[in-house]
């Protein structure tokens, strides 16, 4: 299955980039490109991608508000959202927004693209660097310390152990090397987790882990 890719960026290299290497994978295809968050918007509705490779800081309508508008309109769109490690200040709003994946731009382009499928197949993911710095950002923040603690229940000890190893990153994969479970069995406890907390993928949980405590910097 192609997997159709929409870019959104104002640096026209960083588009170009993207474009070129996505150009070289048979299972990915740039429907679009956009300058800015207004267009970003406009084009997910005309074109219906999968996946929306998102810049935050763009002129006009920024990222974190086109991401909010995308995954509030009726499409299936994710969002992979790209930045650099001055952004800390919008990670938070980024994830709030509807993000399904939080990368930074130095990353490998591989690494880039590996992340677009991963989106692509319904599973969140956030770069570890992302994950550490989202932790203790949010933790640093007065009116975050000073906010009651989001209580979570309705879960199983195993399944509380494994939303706090997601919180802290670890894929599918990981989880299984970690808990000695087969990746099958892990995907079913993430499967899990997602239905009972009613959590729009991997990215909410974590959200909902260091919201409840589970996670601490």
């Amino acid at each position: 299955m192609t997997i159709r890719v929409l870019l959104a960026d104002d640096q026209q290299l960083i588009r170009t980039a993207l474009q070129m290497v996505m150009a070289d994978a048979p299972d990915l295809e740039v429907v679009g490109e956009a300058g800015d968050g207004a267009e970003a918007v406009e084009l997910t509705a005309a074109l219906e991608p999968d996946v929306v490779v998102m810049d935050i800081r763009m002129p006009g309508m920024d990222g974190i508000e086109a991401t909010r508008k995308i995954t509030a309109g009726p499409g299936k769109a994710q969002i992979v959202v790209l930045t650099t490690f001055d952004d800390d200040d919008y990670v938070y709003g980024a994830l709030q927004a509807g993000a399904s994946g939080f990368l930074v731009k130095d990353m490998a382009l591989d690494e880039i693209l590996a992340a677009v499928r991963v989106v692509a197949g319904g599973d969140g993911l956030i770069a570890p660097s992302v994950t550490r710095r989202l932790i203790k950002e949010f933790a640093g923040r007065p009116s975050a310390a000073a906010k009651p603690r989001r209580t979570i229940t309705g879960i199983t000890v195993r399944e509380r152990e494994v939303l706090t190893l997601v919180a802290q990153g670890m894929s599918n994969a990981e989880l299984a090397e970690h808990l000695v479970i087969s990746i099958a069995t892990a995907k079913t406890y993430v499967t899990r987790l997602l239905a009972k907390l009613d959590a729009r993928d991997r990215v909410q949980l974590v959200i909902m882990a260091y919201e409840a405590g589970l996670v601490t910097p």
